[in-house]
């Protein structure tokens, strides 16, 4: 048999480890996604790294709002390598099997990662909020202890709620079934082929994505529509524009990021028709993120491009300095 099987006390086969099928009614051809996944993967670890050197390397970036892109990046690294590693490895070594403590660290860390990155977004909401309704306290309010303790405070809050998903995904009883329609080890996909009830694993998922990503995509958008209301107070139209280019990057990557597990929920109600769309979306958003948001700061952030052309060497620069945000 393909799949090793072992005896439990009560006769019943216990399955001792997962076959990820990879792309659902494509399996034949789902090789030619290898390279378009390749290059996102290479994209996202290139990009976040450059970002990480620059912010590193450059005393005018060395900035509570460049401090939170850091850690978006390095967040974006990690959330990109739980998953492409092994999806690679199916699309080009057809290397399917993955053991039960494998699978379920890789849910474990796909859903930390996902909700760190909801939390930045929300601490670097914050951080834009405070420094255009509160221009003249944002220095006392938004300093380097300021970034540390948010950052360290989402670290526990997703490490310690996401810890229940995989023991609980752990505490189920797989009998026979161990082939899942999937590229990576998720949640309900991995439960679902369990042999007793999975009551307390889907009510936890839904609970855990309301309360954590739910809470935060509230608060980012209400710290937005404060901010909005401000600007359109200011009497200058250059201070308006000005204000606004603050945060247009990260409005631009949190309405991307909100809106595709929106979709991806919203998809995952026909996934019985149409297996594959929710499956791709799901694998799309883990890599897609990650390649876009450095793309998107640094296509839009004046004071980053001229951050990577002094840290790098691309051309002759003015002695400016980076201005600072309001």
């Amino acid at each position: 048999m393909g799949t090793t099987l072992h005896a439990t006390n009560s006769s019943e086969s216990q399955v001792s480890e997962f076959i990820l099928l990879g792309f659902p009614g494509i399996h034949e051809w789902q090789h030619w996604f290898s390279l378009p996944m390749a290059l996102l993967y290479l994209v996202a670890l290139s990009a976040n790294l450059l970002i990480l050197i620059t912010i590193y390397r450059e005393p005018g970036l060395h900035q509570p709002m460049y401090q939170f892109l850091g850690i978006l990046a390095a967040v974006d690294i990690g959330l990109a390598t739980t998953s492409m590693p092994k999806i690679l490895a199916i699309l080009w070594f057809d290397a399917k099997a993955i053991s039960l403590p494998e699978c379920f660290a890789q849910i474990y860390a796909i859903h930390s990662f996902m909700c760190m990155e909801s939390g930045i977004f929300l601490c670097m909401a914050v951080d834009r909020y405070v420094a255009i309704c509160y221009p003249l306290q944002y220095p006392s309010i938004v300093t380097e202890a300021f970034v540390i303790k948010a950052t360290l405070s989402m670290l526990l809050r997703n490490g310690l709620l996401t810890i229940p998903v995989p023991v609980l995904a752990a505490q189920r009883q797989y009998c026979s079934r161990n082939e899942i329609d999937h590229c990576l080890c998720s949640n309900l996909g991995v439960t679902t082929l369990a042999c007793d009830d999975i009551t307390v694993n889907k009510f936890y998922q839904l609970a855990l994505a309301w309360f954590v990503v739910g809470s935060d995509m509230i608060l980012v958008f209400a710290s937005y529509a404060l901010i909005i209301r401000t600007v359109l107070r200011l009497n200058s139209i250059e201070a308006i524009s000005k204000a606004l280019s603050t945060c247009s990057s990260h409005l631009i990557l949190i309405l991307f990021y909100y809106t595709a597990i929106i979709l991806v929920s919203v998809t995952h109600l026909a996934e019985r028709k149409v297996p594959l769309i929710p499956v791709l979306l799901n694998v799309l958003h883990i890599v897609i993120p990650p390649s876009l948001n450095p793309m998107v700061y640094a296509l839009r952030t004046q004071e980053l491009r001229v951050g990577f052309q002094r840290v790098f060497n691309l051309s002759e620069f003015t002695s400016r300095k980076p201005t600072d945000y309001i």
